[in-house]
């Protein structure tokens, strides 16, 4: 297949073979995506009209204020709380908020920017893996050659393929490697976090931990589509 501009972001995204390829393909447009909102779209009234409705959720609001101008986050917020403010408090203080405005608390709590667009965005990147792999056999190894796709992504490849891009046999093939990937990992964590567990067995001291030392932490994030957050005690 000819590589184009729809395909090389692919091919470079799938040319590294650590971890799960959608993770990176996620992180990657995350990252644009906390960039541009703190950047070039501080000036896009429909983009701020959409950032004041639903906000972001924790995760891209620290991504926000960790690489973005200070300036930028604080206009942000300026905006979207007073948009808040309006919606989910009554006019007086002595009134019951109903419950549209306690709804809206909850809906608020549940909506991001980011997470819509990286959402959005995420399909449409797979749309072309599915190309690809359907035409591309150079393509179809690097697919093979990860070193694994996490639980979440997993669903989602499986779930969003587009059977019209790959003949019969490729299909297949695309389920077979996917499994692969998967399962296959599952099976490894399995035995690597049983092993780990093993070695607190007194029978057991000092032996040999062989894989199995940061098997928690790859289990999570296998299981959660991120890795455990060190800052978190």
């Amino acid at each position: 297949m000819k590589p184009n501009i729809t395909t090389i972001p692919i091919t470079e995204l799938f040319s590294e073979t650590t971890g799960c390829p959608v993770c990176r393909m996620r992180d990657m447009l995350e990252e644009q995506y906390a960039e541009y909102v703190t950047g070039a779209a501080m000036m896009a009234p429909d983009v701020r009209v959409q950032t004041n409705r639903t906000g972001f959720c924790h995760r891209h609001f620290s991504m926000m204020v960790n690489s973005g101008p200070r300036l930028s986050n604080a206009l942000l917020l300026q905006t979207h709380i007073d948009e808040l403010r309006k919606k989910v408090f009554p006019k007086k203080n002595t009134d019951t908020p109903d419950k549209k405005m306690l709804a809206a608390i909850r809906e608020n709590a549940r909506t991001c920017y980011v997470c819509d667009r990286v959402e959005h965005d995420i399909l449409h990147l797979l749309s072309t893996v599915y190309v690809q792999f359907g035409s591309d056999p150079d393509f179809r190894e690097r697919y093979k050659a990860q070193d694994f796709i996490c639980l979440e992504h997993y669903a989602l490849l499986m779930s969003s393929v587009n059977k019209k891009a790959m003949d019969k046999k490729t299909l297949i093939e695309f389920y077979e490697a996917t499994n692969t990937l998967s399962k296959g990992y599952a099976d490894t964590l399995y035995d690597d976090v049983t092993h780990f567990a093993s070695m607190y067995d007194y029978r057991n001291r000092g032996g040999d931990y062989k894989n199995s030392k940061d098997s928690i932490e790859r289990s999570v994030s296998f299981l959660t589509s991120y890795p455990v957050d060190e800052n978190l005690k």
